[in-house]
């Protein structure tokens, strides 16, 4: 399953002993036998590099969309991570002494021979026996959810990765699933629905600022968001709905991305196969500036006046986002805008609770700027979507486990499933194991020791779970 990590402030650089602990795993990497990757974002994907380092070699299947964006954030990631943990050395704020990156850029380049991209709807084997079918999600480029079928007896296990959305833009609509006998299902926003209309919200904000003659500064993931953003201003400027501003994507992980979304039309909704097919470019704006170089970027934090900023990362963990939140902040003037989730420990949580001040690069920032948010640009599915994917199933799996969400969400969730569908339903917890199939017969006991073990091991591996409230 897939194998991320979530880096929040200020800890994306390890002493060796924490990375020691980071490093535990249930089952050792090299007897993993494959790893199956939902999509490319990193509290999915962030850990290969590490797992690899390790000792794993097996084969890591994925789409082709997902593996393509692997080859920009991973290494984005092993630089910021280096980048950040030599600047908290040479400042001298990190309390680790001294502070170390997780994984290098040499880890990463380790990952990227065991990538093994397979199309949507095409079943693969993963084991002897196990195949593996994967589904459009909507979520980003590439995303998938995965099925597991066992040729023996049929069982099927499924994880919804992280489902998208119906009828947003640039993507195809999620995919359903027709059956599952033990469902694994994503609750990030299992407790409430996003607003209807974001670009309305989005166009007042854009324009009570530039009235003001502030920046609305956006902190985006560079993959998925920030193409987002960059089609509903387009369609805002077109119709008249907000002024005509300079948009400036200060992100050459965002500028790589959108490259990559233009090279795999296996992806797209109708409107935008039809603007490809009609030579027009649809992930661009008026007045749009790609800024790719640490010059570039420093000639914009001197800029002031009415304009956007798009800049990553989308919780401001790290990025040239720290740089312009540390120059805007301070003035009532500009706005923060959050246009996606924000996870505990973030400095977008913090902002988004009302923090004061924000503690960057050792200093405390005073937090004066306009803070707004608007969810119903996200990514992921609401509560209702999700249940419209669950919809889709035939029959009620044997059972239905809830990870990947703050408990809040994942309760309610629960709770609403098996009410409303009548399904065995529980939380996942964190090391929990649990049996598959519960019809499926008990391995015969071997009379070895060295027997025992090698038919203990792959009966557990592939009859178990280790689940949790984030993603496994």
């Amino acid at each position: 399953m897939p194998l991320g990590f979530f880096a929040s402030a200020g800890h994306t650089a390890l002493t060796p002993s924490q990375a020691s602990a980071a490093s535990q795993l249930p089952v050792a990497p090299h007897e993993i036998d494959a790893v199956l990757l939902t999509h490319a974002h990193l509290d999915h994907s962030g850990y290969l590099p590490l797992l690899v380092k390790l000792g794993f070699r097996g084969p890591i299947y994925c789409t082709p969309g997902t593996a393509d964006l692997l080859r920009v954030l991973l290494p984005d990631s092993s630089h910021l991570m280096e980048e950040e943990a030599e600047y908290a050395n040479r400042r001298g704020y990190s309390k680790h002494h001294p502070a170390l990156p997780l994984f290098s850029s040499d880890d990463v380049a380790g990952v990227f021979p065991l990538l093994r991209p397979q199309v949507y709807h095409e079943a693969f084997d993963v084991l002897p026996g196990v195949r593996c079918t994967l589904r459009r999600t909507g979520h980003i480029l590439g995303s998938a959810s995965i099925e597991l079928r066992w040729e023996s007896d049929g069982k099927r296990l499924v994880f919804s990765g992280d489902l998208g959305r119906w009828q947003r833009p640039i993507l195809r609509d999620p995919e359903l699933v027709p059956a599952a006998d033990v469902l694994l299902i994503e609750s990030t926003y299992g407790d409430r629905l996003h607003a209807k209309d974001p670009a309305e919200h989005l166009a007042r904000i854009i324009s009570q600022t530039a009235h003001r003659g502030g920046t609305v500064l956006i902190p985006a993931f560079a993959v998925g968001r920030v193409q987002e953003l960059i089609w509903t201003l387009r369609k805002l400027e077109d119709t008249g709905r907000v002024p005509l501003l300079s948009v400036y994507v200060d992100s050459p992980m965002a500028i790589d991305v959108t490259a990559l979304y233009c090279q795999h039309p296996e992806d797209y909704d109708e409107e935008v196969a039809q603007a490809m097919r009609e030579e027009r470019c649809p992930l661009c704006c008026q007045q749009y500036h790609l800024l790719r170089t640490v010059e570039e970027s420093k000639w914009l934090s001197d800029r002031r006046g009415p304009m956007v900023i798009i800049a990553g990362s989308g919780m401001m963990t790290g990025g040239r986002i720290l740089h312009h939140l540390r120059q805007r902040l301070p003035d009532p003037r500009n706005t923060l805008l959050l246009v996606g989730y924000q996870a505990l420990g973030t400095r977008g949580r913090a902002l988004q609770e009302g923090a004061r001040t924000l503690r960057m690069h050792g200093q405390d920032v005073p937090v004066r700027a306009q803070v707004e948010s608007i969810d119903g640009l996200s990514a992921h599915a609401d509560q209702a979507e999700i249940l419209r994917w669950l919809g889709g199933l035939e029959r009620a799996p044997e059972k239905t486990f809830i990870v990947h969400g703050e408990d809040k969400p994942a309760q309610t969730l629960a709770q609403l499933v098996t009410e409303r569908l009548g399904w065995s339903t529980e939380v996942a917890r964190d090391a929990q194991t649990v049996p598959l199939f519960t019809t499926r017969p008990a391995p015969q006991p071997a009379t070895g020791a060295a027997d025992a073990a090698s038919a203990q091991e792959p009966a557990r591996r592939t009859q178990s779970i280790e689940g949790g409230t984030a993603s496994p």
